[in-house]
């Protein structure tokens, strides 16, 4: 079982000294600590760490660190919650000059299992009281995550933003391919690291890095140890295996927070903790699309270790529209997956001509992938649910990658409605995931239609075997750009497709951005239509 320790013994801190100034108006909040002021609906900071933890079986002890000043605030809020007031743990200080230290905190509260002396096995919680999360932080998945399942401690992490100083974090190094953390730097002041990954204080330790605190404690050279401290020297001096998840735009940090940034917090809580709210999607839906496309040369030698010039086209498209909702839904096409029908001999036309693989299959593959994806990857996803429907108007079974669009529709607006970018699912990886998807359903295909719909545009694709193994995907060039789903003119020159050498040296490929249906320009114009010239010069 697992024991959670809450570190609240911060002492006069900047919010609660403002809070004391700022007169009249704020009266009511003033002798609050930090950790007990409320956010919305009656909801105290420290009822959202208490409604993530009392649920929890893994949980089975909470300990809650506090100073001598705020022990009574503490110890009534513990009881009132069912939380013994043994488990409330008072470090004696008054002052912030007299502070322990998060580190010694720990020990302290650890010190009332008898953890060290009696050589514990059971992994610790830790969390910084003051620190806040939306309602779509999924505590359960990170405290049963594979990698403290296989005997190693966990940390989240998230991307600094531009104006945050790292010098005020614990920021760390991670192996993309392990996720592994390499580098722990607690506050760097320095050049030491370039990292932008940023950990707050919440960590799931294993007994093996637990049982090295006492040993760290007795050479700190800080007077007031923090807890990224004791966590740098585990990780950098003592190798203690440590993994990073990535939480994307789930923390709140309060730390030394003035009054304005608490008021600006209660605001933002006021209108994120509505039901119906989604960090992506606010109150209304998102869609995303993906377009057809047409293999132009090399197909299909992506299968083959090839080389490959494919382009999407604006005429046919997928789309993929998602939606907050409290059940996650996934919603049949009326067209593409039937369900009622006007009798044996109707349902016997429409299979003998549709066939029985309508888009239902891949939504439900593509949502199950993207799971696994983004676990391999580190990234821990919020805990909200949706309702994922599709519209297409490619042709089927004509070669124009239509299944492939779905997906890849799909798994864009996944993307946008759990708030991922490039830095969760790099663009070179994301015909990777699609595949893989469609390889779940037993599909056989290659790269090509994947690349060039998730680049878009006209692309070069080389998948020479030495190259791809080195890399995990191919060598891509898009000299369209993403902003062009349709034609584009460019023209292959000697030495300017360094991503596909193999192509011919000189080949020369010239079109204009089109609709095929009408053989149009895009503008509308009456120009006449365009003509392709493939020529050896």
């Amino acid at each position: 079982m697992t024991i959670a320790v809450i570190l609240v013994a911060s002492v006069d801190s900047q919010l609660e000294q403002e809070i004391a100034e700022a007169g009249a108006e704020y009266a009511h909040l003033a002798g609050l600590p930090k950790a007990l002021l409320p956010i919305t609906g009656g909801k105290r900071v420290l009822d959202y760490w208490w409604g993530a933890i009392e649920g929890q079986r893994r949980i089975s002890d909470v300990y809650i660190v506090t100073n001598a000043k705020a022990f009574k605030h503490f110890e009534r809020w513990s009881t009132s919650r069912g939380i013994p007031a043994r488990n409330v743990v008072n470090d004696g200080t008054t002052t912030r000059g007299t502070s322990l230290g998060a580190a010694r905190d720990l020990r302290l509260a650890l010190s009332r299992v008898d953890y060290f002396e009696g050589g514990s096995d059971r992994d610790v919680v830790v969390i910084a009281g003051d620190s806040l999360f939306h309602r779509e932080f999924d505590l359960a998945a990170l405290v049963s995550d594979q990698h403290v399942r296989s005997g190693n401690s966990l940390a989240v992490s998230y991307r600094l933003g531009p104006d945050e100083d790292a010098a005020t974090r614990g920021v760390v190094e991670v192996d993309p391919s392990t996720r592994r953390v390499v580098k722990f730097v607690e506050k760097p002041s320095d050049q030491s690291t370039a990292s932008r990954l940023a950990c707050p204080l919440f960590y799931v330790l294993k007994p093996q890095m637990v049982h090295l605190l006492p040993a760290f404690l007795e050479t700190a050279d800080a007077e007031r140890p923090s807890l990224g401290s004791f966590v740098e020297w585990a990780v950098n001096e003592r190798a203690s295996p440590l993994y990073a998840l990535r939480l994307p735009g789930v923390f709140r940090l309060i730390g030394d927070a003035g009054l304005q940034e608490y008021l600006d917090l209660v605001e933002h809580f006021e209108r994120v903790d509505s039901p119906t709210w989604s960090a992506a999607a606010g109150r209304g839906r998102l869609t995303a699309r993906a377009y057809a496309r047409v293999g132009l040369f090399g197909n299909p030698s992506d299968g083959y270790h090839g080389a490959t010039i494919a382009l999407t086209i604006a005429n046919f498209w997928a789309e993929a529209t998602i939606a907050p909702s409290e059940r996650l839904v996934l919603v049949p096409h009326p067209l593409f997956d039937p369900c009622d029908f006007g009798g044996l001999a109707d349902l016997h036309f429409i299979s003998r001509r549709e066939g029985y693989q309508g888009g239902m299959r891949l939504l439900q593959a593509a949502c199950k992938r993207f799971l696994e994806f983004c676990q391999d990857r580190g990234v821990a996803l919020p805990k909200r649910n949706f309702t994922l429907s599709y519209e297409t108007n490619v042709p089927r079974q004509v070669g124009l990658a239509g299944s492939s669009a779905i997906v890849t529709a799909v798994v864009r607006a996944l993307m946008r409605f759990y708030s991922l970018d490039s830095t969760h699912v790099p663009l070179e990886l994301l015909p990777n995931l699609v595949l893989s998807i469609e390889a779940e359903l037993g599909i056989n295909a290659g790269l090509q239609d994947r690349v060039v719909q998730a680049y878009e545009g006209l692309v070069a694709m080389d998948f020479e075997k030495a190259g791809f193994d080195a890399r995990g995907h191919g060598a891509y060039r898009a000299p369209s750009g993403p902003s062009h789903p349709g034609f584009a003119t460019y023209v292959l020159q000697e030495g300017r497709a360094p991503a596909c050498p193999r192509l011919p040296a000189r080949t020369a490929f010239v079109s204009r951005r089109t609709d095929v249906r009408s053989r149009r320009p895009a503008d509308g114009s009456a120009r006449p239509r365009p003509r392709r010239r493939r020529e050896q010069l």
